[in-house]
């Protein structure tokens, strides 16, 4: 078995503008571990929020690519700012519908544990941003998901240091009573 196929693997998930990446680096960093940024971001970095559901796959399978390849040097946990729940929602919200490659991959990839942020950090404009206005709908549309599927997850709620402190102590909490 490979290092990458025993980590445990921390999804942070969410709305837009709901301090995903920040929280992951500052995680990554205080448990002295690799971070897997949101290729999303880097892909669609110039394009004008001009792409097609091909490019929401191809999107997919990269940030499953980035994620193996950062969980072959991670200690121990990883912290992934995206995952295939996000690129479900994501297909959801804009094209109606989600390709089968996306369901069917979520269910061969398990986390030990995602973190749902919550809508109450701040809206920050941003020219990727699409939704400002649906994202209580849309985190709602996340929490079902995550209660359907079973899968452990803790919402996490607040802003700036109090929002980081306490998905610190939260995930820590977690990962001591799951080892």
């Amino acid at each position: 078995m490979e290092k990458k196929d025993y980590i445990k693997r921390i999804a942070i998930v969410g709305p837009e503008s709901t301090g995903k990446s920040t929280l992951c680096e500052y995680l990554a960093r205080e448990f002295n571990t690799n971070w897997v940024p949101e290729f999303a971001r880097e892909f669609l970095s110039g394009k004008s929020n001009q792409y097609s559901e091909q490019d929401v796959l191809f999107i997919a399978k990269e940030q499953l690519l980035l994620e193996d390849k950062m969980a072959e040097t991670a200690n121990d946990v990883l912290f992934c700012d995206t995952n295939l729940l996000v690129i479900k929602i994501w297909e959801q919200v804009v094209f109606g519908k989600v390709d089968q490659w996306v369901i069917n991959e979520m269910q061969n990839r398990k986390y030990t544990l995602h973190l749902l942020c919550n809508v109450d950090h701040p809206w920050v404009e941003d020219p990727l941003r699409e939704h400002p206005n649906k994202r209580a709908e849309i985190f709602e549309m996340y929490k079902n998901d995550l209660l359907q599927s079973k899968t452990n997850f803790i919402e996490v709620q607040g802003v700036d240091e109090q929002r980081l402190s306490f998905a610190k102590k939260q995930v820590k909490d977690f990962l001591l009573n799951n080892q």
